[in-house]
């Protein structure tokens, strides 16, 4: 039998697929065993009209050892 545990991240891209690449990295770099992330929000920043930054919110969930 396991347990998981879920955690909340904020991380930003130029895309939402590098956005969610970019948490998935840092997450990946200071958690184990993760094995999954849930996209709960995407927010995109505007300046000068166009869309200039995708940050997005997401539950990220590990196994514990």
């Amino acid at each position: 039998m396991s347990v998981a545990k879920n955690t909340e991240i904020t991380a930003s891209g130029s895309t939402i697929e590098a956005a969610i690449a970019h948490g998935v990295d840092r997450a990946t770099a200071t958690l184990k065993n993760v094995k999954q992330v849930w996209v709960k929000e995407i927010v995109a920043k505007v300046e000068g009209g166009k869309v200039s930054e995708y940050r997005v919110e997401m539950k990220v969930t590990f196994v514990l050892d």
